[in-house]
């Protein structure tokens, strides 16, 4: 498995990670707490040590599971997690309600974060975080006072690193300004590429980009099929993007455009999907899986590195698809 460091900081990923929102059980479907479990063990042994969480996921069922899958690993493993989206408090944006009705707001307020850093800790078992985000911005909360409580933390050792998540780019420069920015997690696929335009910043400034959803949801995969019915809460249910047209559409080109360069390298569709991804400069990717099976799929990528021309020839043809 191929590493990188978060940011400036001494801290080492592996440029897959696990992302942990699926297994919180809300907007994937559904999640089954021992594969769950599983799926994290196979992760480590495959070499992933970065797990990504949210205590949004599951209203801190994700976290929960994280913490059991880690203990006794503690030190084989890089824990991340985020600040931001409360229903503790009604303050902030009011951004979504969950299924049983509490609504989730976006507030990055100094109260709140120190609220939620120790709710974090205690629902993972945990005595610091790796890296801590901030999962939405709040326009609420100036940016600067966000950045001064999580160095503060920083310097308590309640947390090691610092993140931003669903930023823009004028606001990842006010925390950059105001601290030490080490990451930055963003919505990047091939099909969702307007975060490159973000990414030489990141690169000048020595901040990681962490790529959620690098498989734009399931869509590059291949195994998406035109077929498949959505239940349930799962987000992709009634998004046009969604649509059998596009599925079919979508792998008609992988077929056609990427699975040559897939043989190439001994690889599946969503392997070389993330692994080119992940062989540009300063990007990991974050994997979801809620078995055994995909978390070692997933694994695979992160151990071979693509050619520049292959890179660009997958980006040309999945830009091509216009979803």
């Amino acid at each position: 498995m191929r590493m990188l460091n978060i940011g400036k900081t001494d801290i080492k990923i592996s440029v897959i990670g696990f992302g942990a929102w699926a297994i919180g059980g809300w907007m994937w479907g559904g999640a089954e707490q021992k594969q769950s479990l599983r799926a994290i063990d196979a992760a480590l042994a495959s070499g992933i040590n970065l797990i990504d969480t949210a205590p949004a996921y599951g209203k801190g069922l994700s976290e929960k599971i994280v913490g059991k899958a880690i203990k006794n690993k503690r030190d084989q493993v890089v824990v991340a997690t985020k600040c931001g989206l409360v229903w503790h408090v009604q303050k902030g944006t009011h951004f979504f309600d969950y299924p049983g009705g509490e609504k989730v707001h976006k507030y990055l307020g100094p109260e709140s974060i120190r609220y939620e850093v120790e709710q974090s800790l205690s629902r993972m078992g945990i005595e610091y975080i790796d890296l801590y985000q901030t999962h939405w911005q709040d326009e609420t909360t100036p940016i600067e006072e966000t950045m001064d409580t999580l160095m503060n933390l920083k310097k308590e050792g309640k947390i090691r690193a610092i993140g931003a998540s669903n930023a823009t780019l004028a606001q990842l420069k006010q925390y950059q300004h105001a601290g030490q920015l080490d990451a930055d997690q963003e919505k990047y696929s091939f099909i969702d590429t307007d975060i490159e335009k973000v990414l030489p910043w990141c690169r000048k400034n020595h901040v990681t980009m962490l790529a959620y959803s690098p498989l734009g949801q399931g869509l590059l995969t291949g195994k998406l099929s035109p077929e498949r019915e959505f239940e349930g809460d799962d987000l992709r249910r009634g998004n046009p993007r969604f649509s059998v047209q596009n599925r079919k559409k979508t792998q008609e080109v992988l077929a056609k455009q990427v699975e040559p360069i897939a043989q190439k390298y001994d690889l599946t569709i969503a392997q070389l999907s993330v692994a080119a991804l992940v062989s540009q400069e300063g990007v990991a990717a974050l994997c979801g899986a809620r078995n055994q099976s995909q978390a070692e799929e997933n694994a695979k990528a992160g151990e071979v590195v693509i050619e520049k021309e292959d890179v660009q020839n997958i980006k040309s043809a999945l830009g091509s698809l216009d979803l």
